[in-house]
């Protein structure tokens, strides 16, 4: 490894963000990823939008190979302080009514009372109806 260990806060690596100067922060470690900029296969923009943040996610979601794997040691100069990474929230979906299914079916318990009644009261009105006119 190129490094000798040194631990750099955010801030620090933060400051490597354009095509001249481009570190990233890989599982708690720092690479200056400078001179394989031109020879990235995603290209220079996908490393600089990986600058200033801890890239691990950016990194493991492209599945890169053993070998670009191995290729970071090449490019190792550190380590970074976890305690100057921002943790990441948990998503928390918004608070929503509880659906009681209770008051749905008393619901519709009361709209069959009231419906079943006028569905036999037309039923009736309309035989009657049917066998006077027939």
């Amino acid at each position: 490894m190129g490094g000798d260990g040194k631990v750099f806060t955010l801030e620090e690596v933060s400051k490597h963000n354009h095509n001249k100067d481009c570190w990233l922060i890989i599982s708690g470690k720092v690479y200056d990823v400078t001179k394989f900029l031109e020879d990235h296969p995603g290209g220079d923009e996908v490393l600089l939008s990986a600058t200033a943040k801890d890239a691990t996610d950016d990194f493991e979601d492209v599945g890169h190979s053993t070998s670009a794997r191995a290729m970071m040691d090449e490019y190792y100069v550190g380590e970074i302080d976890m305690s100057t990474i921002p943790t990441k929230s948990k998503y928390t979906p918004p608070k929503q009514p509880h659906y009681n299914q209770d008051k749905t079916g008393e619901f519709i318990i009361k709209l069959l009372q009231f419906l079943v009644p006028l569905a036999i009261l037309g039923l009736a009105v309309g035989i009657r109806y049917y066998t006077k006119s027939a």
